[in-house]
């Protein structure tokens, strides 16, 4: 394992349900503790974090609460959840003296700065911690697609998808005991044994692109430097890494 960063510059994905963790509330201070503290370790090493985070603790465009809504209003206030959920990662790593800025899709200037690439690479490169809120803006896309987008426009070398599983396995893990687990991954195996590693748009932006995918689990603390030292943590799609 390498004390060196094995990948200078990541966007990292993560789930809006990840913050609530345990507790009955939707975002857990505890939760923002641990994350920010793995972020400093890995901002310690010099590298430069882009982060997308999802907002299904609040509310989820695609789900039983939007069952009656037209999809276009139901994903716009998925899109809101999301601004909650940076907002509060946002002042949880400025509170860890990481700098941090927050750029959103959806412009909201009291609460946010307006996403443009200029300045998520501007930002990036004067050392900050970018979030990007809003999704892509759009409806009808996930903040998996989100992710990707923001993930190639940042050039970024992979994309980490911070998960509660260990990385991909050939079914559910959560579902199915003798679930076989697979650590590297071409993204042709990936469409042939029709795993899903993500929404298709996003997998599909990211085979194009070039963009690596390494699925790992995000709430195990410290697991995050360990991705980024090299070690066999995780499941890797496409990229050059072993």
């Amino acid at each position: 394992m390498s004390a060196e960063p094995i990948y200078k510059r990541i966007l990292l994905k993560l789930s809006g349900e990840s913050l609530a963790g345990d507790s009955a509330l939707s975002i857990s201070t505890n939760v923002l503790d641990q994350m920010t503290l793995d972020l400093q370790t890995v901002v310690d090493l010099d590298v430069e974090v882009g982060i997308v985070i999802g907002g299904g603790n609040i509310f989820r465009g695609l789900s039983e609460k939007a069952k009656d809504m037209t999809r276009v209003a139901a994903d716009h206030m998925g899109m809101l959840a999301t601004v909650i959920n940076a907002v509060a990662l946002g002042d949880a790593v400025r509170r860890r003296g990481i700098p941090c800025s927050v750029l959103t899709a959806i412009e909201m200037n009291q609460i946010a700065e307006p996403f443009t690439q200029r300045r998520a690479l501007e930002d990036l490169s004067n050392g900050k911690v970018v979030i990007f809120a809003a999704g892509t803006g759009n409806p009808f896309f996930t903040t998996d697609s989100a992710a990707a987008l923001r993930g190639i426009e940042i050039e970024a070398d992979v994309l980490l998808k911070g998960t509660r599983v260990d990385g991909i396995y050939s079914t559910d893990p959560e579902k199915d005991p003798h679930a076989e687990f697979l650590p590297k991954l071409t993204f042709d195996e990936v469409i042939s044994k029709n795993l899903r590693v993500m929404d298709q748009t996003a997998f599909a932006l990211c085979r194009e692109n070039e963009l690596a995918v390494h699925v790992f689990n995000m709430e195990i603390p410290g697991n995050l430097l360990k991705v980024m030292q090299g070690a066999a943590i995780g499941s890797v799609v496409g990229g050059e890494h072993d």
